[in-house]
């Protein structure tokens, strides 16, 4: 779901065959083939919220702030369509990768990312037909394999994934948006055939094809969605501000432990996944690590609004709140045992920045020049919190307090769209760079909107 469910070193990535069990919906701690670059503060000037480790994770145990509760009103809905925190989950497999321990990260600068921050869909292609074949056909290297069945990647005799990076496999909802992406470049390849193409460029023609379409979905649907238009126009008008690839690759430790973990917030505590099959929660339910059965495929219409179809299902508003599932994770995810502080994916993601040392949520507003939340706002002092906010909670409760929780606020926004902006800006392969006043080429269900729907539906 937005992060890894797990953080651990011996927990992270299918080696020597162990279990992948680091997965989530924001950057990832888990093993990754290639060395991509490193993680730095983006505010190096702001010193370290100190708070007490035990105070820090009552916030995410069951019955603390943090849990959503069984007993839930009627208002966690948003106006926010059920599959955007798990594209979210997607892009962020696609350019973090660290394999540092949660609980073991007391020195942020040994910590490397292992995925190379570009959002050019490395976890579907892996390292292309030479250097990962067993993604691809035997009589056809061009075209990427799915499962004969067609509704499920493809996968070994013992039912792990073959796919560019496993943590993509970590539950239904990543695993079948795989697909989706599989079916994309295996239609590319066909379609340019049909131009005349030769079989010598066609791969690459039909991988670039599909990464500018997913670039496009970033930048002109999901983040103004996520960090609403005017950011987004600003940021594509003017480029990022504080964030800037100096040649060096980097992702910020304010992005991949904090801001890009809101996603987690937005999973709802049940799923319709399609007419005959739900609701039920992600976990234990929609696990991944198996086969898909037909019965079991999502049916994109009730996860994504498509013209000609009821409304879809909504993602959980952002609040600091998580669901059930997330407050006790599955041990095949956590590697936690049920009831312990590590098993609540909330403490997870607290600790995580309190081990790099990040700022607090009111500092990093102040450094932006932007009005922090008040003490009633965050509303922690009621549970006996004292002092500033841990900035994970923090930009959840900016979201929640400022847009309903429809999107996120000034703090969290910023960061997420900087970073993603400078990702695909500082690709000198992205269309940003190539080609500036690209536009999709591939039908729109909506005449000049190509979009996710069209895409996943």
């Amino acid at each position: 779901m937005s992060a890894s469910l797990l953080d651990g070193h011996d927990r992270g990535g299918s080696v020597r065959g162990h279990i992948v069990r680091d997965h989530c919906l924001a950057p990832e701690r888990v093993d990754a083939p290639i060395y991509g670059g490193r993680y730095r503060p983006l505010f190096e000037d702001l010193p370290p919220l100190r708070v007490d480790e035990n105070a820090l994770h009552a916030l995410g145990r069951p019955g603390g702030p943090c849990d959503l509760g069984v007993d839930s009103a009627d208002d966690v809905d948003s106006r926010v369509a059920a599959v955007w925190p798990f594209f979210g989950q997607f892009v962020a497999h696609d350019i973090t990768a660290d394999r540092s321990p949660l609980v073991h990260r007391s020195d942020p600068a040994r910590i490397r990312n292992f995925r190379i921050p570009k959002a050019n869909l490395e976890g579907v292609y892996g390292a292309g037909p030479v250097g990962s074949p067993y993604l691809y056909g035997k009589d056809d290297p061009a075209k990427l394999l799915l499962s004969p069945s067609g509704s499920d990647v493809p996968r070994n005799h013992e039912g792990i994934a073959l796919i560019g990076d496993p943590r993509n496999d970590v539950h239904l909802f990543t695993s079948q948006m795989v697909v989706a992406f599989i079916q994309l470049h295996n239609r590319l390849v066909d379609r340019l055939r049909d131009d005349g193409v030769t079989d010598q460029d066609v791969f690459e023609e039909a991988r670039r094809a599909a990464t500018w379409h997913y670039q496009h979905v970033i930048l002109r649907e999901f983040l103004p969605g996520l960090i609403g238009a005017p950011l987004s126009a600003e940021l594509l008008d003017r480029g990022p501000q504080l964030y800037r690839l100096d040649g060096d690759p980097y992702i910020p430790f304010e992005f991949a432990d904090a801001a890009y973990r809101y996603g987690h917030a937005q999973i709802r505590d049940r799923y319709q996944v399609n007419p005959g099959f739900g609701p039920c929660p992600v976990f234990p339910d929609l696990m991944g690590f198996g086969p898909v059965a037909p019965e079991h495929t999502v049916d994109w219409t009730l996860q994504i609004d498509v013209e000609g179809h009821a409304p879809a299902q909504r993602a959980k508003r952002i609040d600091a709140r998580l669901p059930t599932p997330l407050i006790a994770l599955p041990t095949q995810i956590s590697g936690s045992a049920p009831g312990t502080d590590y098993a609540s994916l909330a403490n997870r993601d607290l600790q995580r920045g309190r081990a790099v040392g990040l700022a607090s949520g009111e500092a990093v507003a102040h450094r932006l020049g932007v009005p922090a939340l008040t003490a009633e706002q965050v509303g922690l002092a009621e549970h006996g919190w004292a002092g500033e906010t841990p900035l994970w909670f923090y930009i959840l409760k900016e979201a929640d307090v400022l847009h309903d929780g429809d999107q996120l606020g000034p703090v969290g926004g910023r960061i997420v769209g900087e970073v993603l902006v400078g990702i695909i800006d500082g690709d000198p392969e992205s269309f940003r760079s190539v080609e500036p006043g690209w536009s999709p080429t591939l039908p729109a269900r909506r005449a000049g909107a190509f979009g996710l729907a069209d895409i996943l539906a």
